[in-house]
């Protein structure tokens, strides 16, 4: 007995002796600041208590209640033919043509309680068939009635009554570091909620000048997700989830809506006139930064720049003029080009807008009409395309067509595409306006050929095929 207490003591007294050593030779000294107590810390005090209070009342059931029940799992069939070349070499062509069911999913959001549903473009592209299953897990088919790809966006209708849907928010309002919610179907999960914050505004995803002007969060999206809804904390919807920024595929940090305001604008024009209005200010530019402003010899950063202003436009009778900085558009800033864009996006030929602008360092406003897109450049085909008149396509004994103003592919012209040829139709299908050719080529998948059918100088009928 006395042998193990002396043991226990032995080891008590050489910890002591070790943990001394540690504290004086090894364990570096803790510096403390010693500040008097003045006033100033009661206002600290409150600072955290506020936080705190701030903390716990951040409650997004009131929003959840409201957007859950409004958001819908959408399922894509459509029929994918593929080709055997080993079963063609041996039982001739046309043999190894096979066809298969291809399943696609996603989420859409309820806008009306007779059953109008706004998705994604992407999400019901090339469907045969659209099934459409609600939070209460009734299952609908639905129509299509109207897609817009331009602004990724379709318009969808299933045969019911009463249902619960969403109020629409104005996506213009949303604050960057606002709270937002996103509400859908990944990966089959069926009624997900995530949180996030606006991380920014008017985000153009190719960092091209490109029409693209998403709202861009950290909630968490990911496939199955494209199409539902991303709402604010009173639960009224400002914006439709359609991308993510990932290397694998699966949410890494960042995800993209459509604003609200755009995608209003375009399914109310799919209810109304079957196809997207699209407005024009009248002006060619882009956006200003430092490397352009110090080329421009100009003081301003932000903007967009005119450098061209078409004649006989809303802008050109308005009095805008070459070397005039926008910076708002009504009430809404312009930074970017995006942000002019996507402002334009919501607007209709006819509307009135006021533009606040910059000339000579001193800031003006005037009210501009905006008028139809009448000429537009297809960049992926090499030609300026322009609308026609009535007094054009009558001379030429046809009902529609776009008539080419500007070649830019030395291609096209070898192959003998001259200016004053007449576009009558992209894949069977007839081109009324310049907008028709821009709908039918941005919807072109990588692969996929483009049947071209042209009116010569002749007013002989040609075809080309661009690939």
């Amino acid at each position: 007995m006395k042998k193990i207490i002396s043991i226990v003591l032995f080891s008590a007294l050489g910890g002591a002796l070790t943990l001394g050593a540690y504290k004086l030779f090894l364990e570096k000294p803790q510096i403390v600041i010693e500040k008097a107590v003045t006033p100033e810390a009661a206002t600290i005090q409150t600072g955290y208590a506020n936080l705190a209070s701030t903390i716990e009342n951040t409650n997004f059931t009131t929003a959840v209640d409201k957007a859950l029940n409004t958001v819908v799992h959408v399922k894509n069939t459509s029929l994918k033919t593929i080709r055997d070349p080993f079963t063609e070499f041996f039982y001739g062509y046309g043999s190894g043509m096979k066809q298969f069911q291809q399943i696609g999913t996603g989420s859409g959001v309820i806008i009306s309680s007779d059953g109008y549903i706004i998705t994604n473009n992407h999400v019901v592209k090339g469907a045969t068939s659209l099934e459409v299953t609600l939070n209460n897990k009734k299952v609908y088919k639905a129509k299509l009635i109207g897609t817009d790809s331009t602004n990724d966006i379709a318009l969808l209708k299933i045969d019911a009554e009463d249902l619960p849907y969403i109020i629409f928010g104005d996506s213009d309002n949303i604050k960057v570091g606002e709270w937002v919610l996103a509400v859908g179907n990944p990966y089959n999960l069926t009624s997900t909620v995530t949180a996030g914050i606006v991380s920014a505004k008017g985000r153009d995803l190719d960092g091209n000048n490109s029409i693209d002007s998403f709202i861009q969060t950290d909630a968490a999206v990911n496939p199955g997700n494209s199409g539902g809804a991303l709402v604010n904390v009173r639960g009224e919807l400002v914006g439709i989830n359609t991308a993510i920024s990932s290397r694998t595929g699966s949410f890494i940090g960042y995800s993209f809506a459509v604003p609200s305001n755009i995608a209003k604008k375009v399914v109310e024009d799919l209810m109304e006139f079957g196809n997207v209005q699209k407005a024009i200010l009248g002006v060619k530019g882009g956006e200003l930064n430092d490397k352009v402003s110090e080329n421009l010899g100009i003081d301003f950063t932000e903007g967009f720049y005119i450098s061209e202003v078409t004649k006989n436009s809303g802008a050109d009778k308005a009095g805008l003029q070459k070397d005039d900085i926008i910076i708002k558009m009504n009430d809404v800033r312009v930074s970017t080009f995006a942000d002019l864009t996507g402002f334009l996006r919501t607007k209709r030929p006819n509307d009135v807008v006021t533009v606040t602008y910059i000339r000579d360092g001193e800031e003006k406003s005037t009210d501009v009409t905006l008028i139809k897109n009448e000429i537009t450049a297809i960049t992926a085909l090499g030609f300026e395309l322009k609308n026609m008149t009535r007094k054009e396509l009558k001379k030429l004994k046809i009902d529609n067509g776009v008539k080419i103003t500007a070649i830019s592919n030395e291609e096209l012209s070898y192959y003998g595409v001259k200016e004053g040829y007449v576009i009558t139709a992209i894949n069977n299908k007839k081109v009324y306006t310049v907008d028709d050719v821009n709908e039918l080529v941005s919807s072109k998948n990588d692969g996929d050929v483009l049947y071209i059918e042209m009116l010569n100088l002749k007013g002989e009928k040609e075809r080309y095929i661009f690939r």
